[in-house]
């Protein structure tokens, strides 16, 4: 007797479809099951957990020998997500239930022995490949993934189970499937709990660069002494950037779902994150990668932040990989199992001493650094990578009155509400281009919307030959003009814009 059912495996962000076979021939003597299909330890050790969960929840196992097969074969399997759906095609073959309705379904889930349902990885990616496949019109799932499943409720039944005998009450028509007040919503995020700028003493070039940053979607990089308040600035960056938009939200919580991080009441994040490893994080720890590659830091920072604090601590070789990341927002990683492509488009936000004791331009502290030093800190850093980087902003220490001073400072709502503004302005002028913020301008929109009248392109010519800028620079200092003119509600790119925008090439000047 064959049985036919299906599931779905990972491939770095995404899922793919899965059909599970089981062909209970019933020749033999006694209980054997055999798993093919380029199964892992994981799937093959489930012939176990299945067998003791048949038995626990009152179900018979079909007798003799058993072969099931995942196809298509040529694709390795991994993890524990093919527990429920080989148990309830095997209990179906032993005559449970007919085997009609496991057809038209897609089932995840692991198996505890006592027949009870665990939570999976990557529900989310596999609930959208169910909500795309066609003749998918169940989709089952362990009770603490539901909320990430409901967000396709539209389009699929979904049945949240806690047990084997959940499941094949759902298959038989006899459990309710998931309603639509358990679906999940786009909703705006929750700024609760995130610091606000209103906290941070002075710094009103620090945070106008962030502000910057957040309406074009640009990178930034700090230099000042330790206790500026570099990190403390950064942490507020989620806050004043806009909220994600749908099709944000999905890639995002996918690439989390995928790794398990979606809390049972989260089913999509409604923040942009925020990530900030530390500086011995390795290499596949940062872009990702390992046996199985998974997403590392800057996929998680997908559509949000990561910061690297210390950066000139970041072994150079991890510092050189973000270099294709930051231009393409996403990075291939090959292995022998195959290529994997991760997004990750996200706002770098970097933080550095001016010198290996800190103290380079304190004026309460005398630097102890010599010259080669101090070359040698800063070498750490490509001129590459800092290329990518489009603003470059000196953080100063406080000054007594500043530190002192009780005046509130604004607020990252009001900033937030400009940067909004800003993103609108931009959203409307490249509509379906694939462009969502000046920071991902191609050459075409430069030269479209960022041209230059005459004496503006004198300037930035004596730019270029003052400070040996590249062509990549050349092309970042229009891209944050472009941003600095929409904050200011400005259709063309004025002088203040282009100065202000040239200003921030501070490590440029000193190099």
């Amino acid at each position: 007797m064959l049985t036919r059912t299906r599931s779905a495996t990972l491939l770095g962000v995404d899922a793919v479809a899965v059909e599970i076979e089981v062909h209970a021939s019933g020749a033999g003597e006694g209980v054997s099951v055999s798993i093919v299909g380029l199964p892992d330890a994981a799937v093959r050790e489930s012939r176990e957990r299945i067998r003791s969960a048949l038995y626990a929840a009152g179900l018979r196992h079909p007798e003799g020998f058993t072969l099931v097969n995942l196809a298509p074969a040529d694709i390795r399997k991994e993890g524990t997500a093919f527990d429920l759906p080989i148990a309830l095609a095997l209990a179906s073959a032993a005559g449970a239930f007919p085997k009609a309705p496991l057809e038209s379904a897609m089932i995840l889930g692991e198996l505890a022995l006592d027949s009870t349902v665990r939570p999976v990885k990557g529900v989310l990616p596999a609930a959208l490949l169910a909500k795309q496949t066609p003749g998918i019109r169940t989709l089952i799932v362990p009770a603490e993934n539901a909320r990430e499943a409901a967000a396709v409720l539209q389009h699929v039944r979904v049945y949240a189970v806690n047990s084997l005998t959940d499941a094949i009450r759902a298959l038989a028509g006899e459990l309710l499937p998931l309603s639509n007040k358990d679906g999940a919503i786009f909703t705006e995020p929750d700024w609760n709990g995130i610091p606000d700028f209103a906290e941070v003493k002075g710094q009103a070039a620090a945070k106008r660069a962030l502000e910057i940053a957040a309406a074009g979607g640009h990178n930034v990089i700090f230099i000042g002494p330790p206790g500026s308040g570099k990190s403390m600035l950064a942490q507020r960056m989620p806050g004043i950037l806009p909220p994600m938009t749908e099709e944000e939200t999905l890639e995002t919580s996918k690439i989390h779902s995928v790794l398990g991080l979606l809390p049972p009441d989260t089913p999509l994040l409604r923040r942009r994150p925020f990530r900030a490893p530390h500086h011995t994080v390795s290499d596949a720890g940062l872009i990702g990668g390992g046996t199985n590659p998974q997403p590392g830091e800057i996929s998680l920072a997908h559509n949000g932040v990561l910061f690297l604090d210390e950066l000139p601590e970041f072994k150079r070789s991890t510092l050189e990989v973000l270099r294709q990341p930051l231009e393409n927002g996403e990075v291939s990683i090959s292995r022998a199992a195959g290529s994997f492509v991760f997004p990750c488009r996200f706002l770098l936000i970097a933080a550095m001493n001016p010198c290996p004791c800190g103290h380079l331009g304190d004026r309460r502290h005398r630097c102890t650094c010599r010259s080669l030093q101090i070359q040698q800190y800063r070498a750490k850093i490509s001129g590459p990578l800092l290329d990518r980087i489009d603003l470059h902003v000196n953080v100063e220490a406080l000054s007594d009155d500043e530190l002192v001073s009780t005046r509130p400072a604004e607020s990252s709502a009001a900033i937030r509400a400009r940067c909004i503004a800003a993103r609108e302005l931009q959203t409307k002028r490249y509509g379906r281009s694939g462009v969502r913020c000046n920071a991902m301008m191609g050459p075409a929109h430069l030269a479209k919307y960022c041209a230059l009248e005459p004496q503006l392109q004198t300037m930035i010519r004596h730019a270029i030959n003052e400070f040996g800028l590249s062509a990549r620079a050349y092309d970042r200092i229009l891209r944050v003009a472009r941003t600095i003119a929409d904050l200011a509600g400005s259709e063309n790119i004025r002088r203040e814009h282009l100065f202000e925008a040239i200003g921030y090439r501070a490590l440029d000047r000193k190099i």
